[in-house]
């Protein structure tokens, strides 16, 4: 069913009391979209929360339903309801029913009986769809067409917003995605880059950039062209997004300027005139480390000689606040990959086997309190302290081991205590006695690239991982890929990136060779397939209908075929959306033989970004990253 509406904010619905009742979506359907007189019928979807659940069919009657309809029972149902059991309960005086004047539907209201709802909706008159958010529990159900939803202006506003269409969904998903094709270096043909925000403002960042380096330095020994270092970051915040947009201006030249040192100092040596590649590791670390001292410790000694809360509130902000990284270096000369994981965030290597499959190659750990090499490694550090994690979190609390910013686990307890007595903060952890108990130093892995191979590498905050396994994701862009190449004839050409090896796989198969998942020790499952009950291996559910690879995956993640479920999380606006998923950030790198095809420049993808997919004019906001 295709839902003509558009997405608005009701009269009166601005705004969101702190003690709201709850949220409701309405889709308007079409007038010649008539309600059956048959049973209403269980809900069925892909996605799962308590109940296997949709907004589709079989929805319940009447608007009592939206609230009350377990109250209701003696002219009104109640189709189903999804219970979510992370939500707080609300009492019955916190609930603010629907306005109940002449031009409203009341559920709570006798203004439209019980008799009067059974002769309507007997008469088949127009109806709309709504889907209700409250007390922790989603409800799905129909309404009368001229029926007019409003909230009282009580100190339990609701916030009421029409349901997304599947094109206004589209829309809405492919509204930050980035393409850039990549004329220079050796080695990488191409990145997608999307972003879909559930935290307003969303706490994710990302930053992409390569950095030229002259044939004179020792990054460019024994080749007769200067190379490339090129960088792919994503940034997951928490507590704020502060700290992530420090990673995303400060990162990437922080360890460039550490790497310059290494390679000029390896200069000196005339054996190698080349760091090994311990020397490059530590350097990034450094650049880490570095970055890590100026925001949290730096930027505390300047508040306390400023003396001035304004400058503590400007300098503390990225301190207070926390982000994980998840940085890529790549150095077309070596052709190297190196991967720098600080937090949860995931890099997965997609390589094609010699039977046409791919294989999924995780190329980080999520370093939580949880995982068991982080656990052991902090208890280490901090003996006798049984609750230096707890329940898998630092103190109890913080879930990510490793994270910029985060200062309250690193900093001293005599620091905490004259911040928070001159400027502001808040009275340390009872379990505090020996920090710092959280490392902005990265685990690093090394990856030699075969580019010939059409190796791909997908890097993403948590929000993808929790709803998709390594495997799911590098066989969807291994499908998404197989589409494209069928779409462009199935060969390559001079002006395309596509490799023209693809073989044809079954459409409802992703074409990847599965393996045990024994040696991925330290990554969690998806949590939110665990929540909603999705078994793993039914492809059939995943569909390819985006030019951006990285869009694709959102796709797929937040629902893929079922475009319901789709338009149902993308409706759902914060802060009620974090409770169905987080903030996305998704980076797909390509690599590929380009030799010889190299124009020199990183040119925008205009096909698979933004500003041509939404029509907008020029590509303001969107610019090669050199």
């Amino acid at each position: 069913m295709r839902l003509q509406c558009s997405v608005k904010l009701c009269a009166g619905s601005l705004g969101m009391c702190p003690t709201s009742a709850g949220l409701v979506i309405v889709v308007r359907v079409p007038s010649w979209e008539r309600r059956s007189s048959k049973a209403q019928q269980p809900l069925l979807s892909s996605m799962r929360f308590s109940r296997r659940i949709s907004v589709s069919v079989g929805l319940g009657v009447g608007a009592a339903a939206i609230y009350y309809g377990y109250q209701q029972r003696a002219h009104l149902t109640t189709a189903l309801y999804m219970p979510l059991a992370a939500a707080p309960s609300l009492t019955s005086n916190q609930r603010s029913p629907y306005s109940s004047s002449s031009q409203s539907y009341n559920p709570t209201s006798s203004s439209l009986t019980s008799s009067t709802t059974s002769e309507a909706l007997s008469t088949n008159l127009a109806v709309r769809k709504a889907l209700v958010v409250e007390q922790g529990q989603i409800f799905a159900t129909e309404i009368p067409a001229d029926a007019k939803i409003s909230k009282e202006t009580d100190r339990s506003g609701r916030k009421t917003v029409e349901m997304l269409t599947p094109e206004e969904a589209t829309a809405k998903l492919r509204t930050n995605e980035e393409s850039y094709l990549v004329g220079r270096g050796t080695g990488v043909v191409r990145y997608d880059v999307v972003q879909i925000p559930s935290n307003d403002p969303i706490e994710d960042d990302h930053v992409e950039k390569i950095v030229e380096v002259p044939s004179t330095t020792a990054a460019a020994a024994n080749g007769t062209h200067s190379s490339d270092w090129m960088f792919w970051g994503v940034f997951d915040g928490h507590a704020g997004w502060t700290t992530s947009a420090k990673l995303r201006q400060t990162l990437v030249s922080y360890v460039a300027r550490e790497l310059n040192a290494t390679y000029k100092g390896a200069l000196a040596d005339p054996q190698s005139n080349v760091p090994t590649s311990e020397a490059i590791d530590a350097a990034i670390k450094q650049g880490f480390v570095r970055l890590d001292h100026d925001i949290v410790h730096e930027s505390a000694a300047k508040v306390l000689k400023a003396q001035s809360k304004r400058v503590a509130a400007q300098i503390l902000a990225p301190a207070l606040s926390g982000s994980c990284a998840l940085l890529s270096f790549y150095d077309s000369r070596s052709k190297e990959l190196r991967v720098a994981c600080t937090g949860d965030s995931r890099a997965v290597l997609g390589r094609r086997g010699s039977n046409g499959k791919w294989t999924a190659t995780a190329l980080s750990i999520d370093q939580t309190g949880g995982t068991p090499s982080e656990d052991a490694r902090l208890r280490a550090e901090h003996p006798n302290e049984p609750y230096v994690t707890a329940n898998g979190r630092i103190l109890g609390g913080l879930e990510p081991s490793r994270a910029f910013g985060d200062a309250v686990y690193k900093w001293s307890i005599e620091v905490q205590q004259k911040l928070k007595k001159s400027y502001f903060g808040r009275t340390p952890s009872k379990y505090l006695k020996t920090p710092p108990y959280v490392t902005a130093e990265p685990v690093i892995t090394r990856t030699q690239i075969d580019p010939a191979n059409g190796d791909f590498v997908v890097m993403a905050t948590d929000g993808l991982w929790e709803m998709l396994t390594n495997e799911e994701v590098v066989g969807l862009v291994g499908q998404w890929l197989e589409k494209q190449s069928s779409l462009a004839g199935g060969k390559a050409n001079t002006s395309s990136w596509l490799p023209s090896w693809f073989a044809s796989q079954k459409a409802s198969q992703l074409p990847i060779e599965h393996q045990s998942q024994g040696a991925t020790g330290g990554q969690r499952a998806p949590v939110r397939q665990e929540q909603w009950g999705i078994p793993t291996g039914q492809d059939q559910r995943f569909v390819v209908e985006d030019k951006n690879a990285a869009t694709h995956l959102v796709r797929n993640a937040l629902g893929g075929r079922d475009t319901e479920t789709l338009t149902a999380l993308l409706t759902l606006p914060a802060p009620f959306s974090r409770r169905y998923r987080d903030d996305l950030t998704v980076q797909v790198i390509f690599f590929g033989d380009n030799a010889g095809q190299g124009n020199g420049k990183v040119e925008l993808n205009k096909e698979a970004s933004a500003t041509v997919a939404n029509g907008n004019k020029g590509t303001e906001g969107i610019q090669a990253k050199l």
